[in-house]
């Protein structure tokens, strides 16, 4: 029986993020995550992958998080998925004053939290 779970990939330089937001999101048996910690691997990790939408860290060595949004969005298996940016170059009440939106796009200000994160993912999944 193939598993109704959402697949999220998480990519972001800073592997402690990417390990809580694994751990947290998998504990509500409602997700499966992938945890990408390379830029430079991320587009192949997210074609291999599939996931129903990625939460993408905006700063990161190598290839950026604008820079990787273009390319999945350019992907043939991955335009329209959905992508929310993870961002510390922005406070919470300042993307709270957009609506959790900054430039158009969906945005979340770290450190994020777990109840943030899933309120977050059911906006943008369903």
């Amino acid at each position: 029986m193939k598993s109704q779970k959402k697949r999220i990939l998480v990519v972001d330089d800073q592997a402690d993020i990417t390990r809580m937001l694994k751990l947290n999101l998998e504990q509500t048996d409602q997700y499966e995550v992938r945890m990408e910690n390379d830029s430079r691997l991320a587009l192949a990790a997210a074609e291999e992958f599939h996931p129903d939408l990625i939460l993408l860290d905006v700063v990161m060595p190598g290839i950026d998080g604008g820079e990787l949004a273009s390319r999945f969005a350019a992907s043939p298996e991955l335009k329209g998925v959905p992508i929310v940016f993870l961002t510390a170059a922005a406070t919470k009440e300042e993307v709270s004053g957009r609506g959790g939106r900054i430039g158009g796009l969906p945005f979340l200000a770290k450190p994020v939290n777990t109840i943030e994160v899933l309120r977050c993912l059911k906006k943008y999944l369903g």
